[in-house]
C-alpha cells in the first residue's frame, strides 16, 4: 500500500513503520495517524510479520502535533488535535467490558498480538511521546531528547499518557515530567526506566536485531498470549488473572508451538515456531 506520511518495509519478519515528514521532524497529523493505524492493523493480521518497529525519518522521531493543528485550535479557526470526528480519540462504538480499554487513539496498540518496538532515533515530544507509551519496548539513541510538552502549551496530559506514564516510571517521576514539561536526555530517561539507551551509531539496526532475536527464539503464539495477559492484568484482580492464565496454559499444551518448543530443546537445535 502507498502512504503519504509514513513508509513501511519488512525484513526478517520485522515490519518497520517510519514516520515520514522529516522536514517537520515528523510532526503528527491526522493523515499520519490514519496511515499509522492502517499499517499497524495490517501488520497485526499478517502472519509474515512477527514484530513491529516504529521509527522516524531524518533526524527526528516525532516533534509532537503539527503546529498548524495547534494554531487552528488556539485561534478557534479550525479543528484541534482530537476534534475531527474522523480521527477522534473517542471510540465510535463502545466495546464492552475489558475490551473498552483498548479502543482509544493509542491503547489499541496494547491489543496487537505482536511486540511493538519504538526506535526513538531523534527528538520526541507531545503526542509522539504519548504514542510510544503504548509500545511494548522503547529504545532511544544516545544523545537525544524528549519532553511531554503539554503544560508549556497550556494543555493537559492527553492521549492516555496520564494513565500509562505513572505505571511505567511511578507517580512522582510522571508528575515531574508532566508538570514541568522539561527536556529530558536519553540518559535520564533510561535511568527512570522509561527507555533503554543504545548507541546512536547503528541504532536502528540494533533495535531490529533485538526484535528479530525475540520473535525467532520465542513462540509468536506465546508472545501474543503473554502480551494480552500483562495488559489485561492492569484491569483485573489477581483471582481473575490467575484463572485466565490457567485456562490459557491448557490451550498452550495443545498448540504446535508447545510441541516445537519441547522438540527443539531436546534436539538441541534452533526453534522453528509457526505461531500456531
Amino acid at each position: 500500500m502507498t502512504y503519504q506520511e509514513i513508509t513501511t518495509s519488512i525484513a526478517d519478519k520485522v515490519l518497520t513503520i517510519t514516520l515520514n515528514r522529516p522536514e517537520r521532524l515528523n510532526a503528527w497529523t491526522h493523515v499520519m495517524e490514519s496511515e499509522f493505524r492502517q499499517a499497524i492493523e495490517a501488520a497485526s493480521a499478517d502472519d509474515a510479520v512477527r514484530a513491529i518497529v516504529v521509527t522516524g525519518a531524518g533526524r527526528g522521531f516525532c516533534s509532537g502535533a503539527d503546529m498548524s493543528i495547534l494554531q487552528a485550535g488556539a485561534e478557534g479557526t479550525g479543528i484541534g488535535p482530537d476534534r475531527d470526528a474522523a480521527t477522534s480519540a473517542k471510540p465510535t462504538a463502545k466495546a464492552a467490558g475489558i475490551e473498552s480499554n483498548y479502543q482509544w487513539k493509542f491503547s489499541y496498540l496494547l491489543r496487537v498480538p505482536k511486540p511493538i518496538f519504538a526506535a526513538i532515533n531523534g527528538p520526541i515530544a507531545g503526542i509522539g511521546l504519548c504514542m510510544v507509551m503504548f509500545c511494548d519496548f522503547r529504545y532511544m539513541a544516545e544523545g537525544q531528547k524528549m519532553t511531554t510538552a503539554f503544560a508549556k502549551r497550556g494543555l493537559i496530559a492527553e492521549h492516555g499518557i496520564s494513565w500509562m506514564l505513572p505505571r511505567l516510571i511511578g507517580p512522582t517521576n510522571a508528575l515531574d515530567l508532566l508538570f514541568s514539561a522539561r527536556t529530558v536526555a536519553t540518559e535520564e530517561a533510561a535511568s527512570l526506566g522509561l527507555v533503554k539507551a543504545l548507541p546512536a551509531a547503528g541504532f536502528l539496526a540494533a533495535v531490529h536485531a533485538r526484535a528479530n532475536e525475540m520473535v525467532t527464539m520465542a513462540s509468536p503464539r506465546s508472545i501474543g498470549v503473554i502480551k494480552r495477559q500483562v495488559y489485561d492484568s492492569l484491569f483485573q484482580s489477581l483471582d481473575e488473572a490467575w484463572a485466565r492464565a490457567d485456562a490459557d496454559m491448557v490451550d498452550s499444551f495443545a498448540s504446535d508451538d508447545f510441541k516445537e518448543g519441547v522438540a527443539h530443546f531436546l534436539e538441541k537445535r534452533a526453534p522453528a515456531f509457526t505461531g500456531r
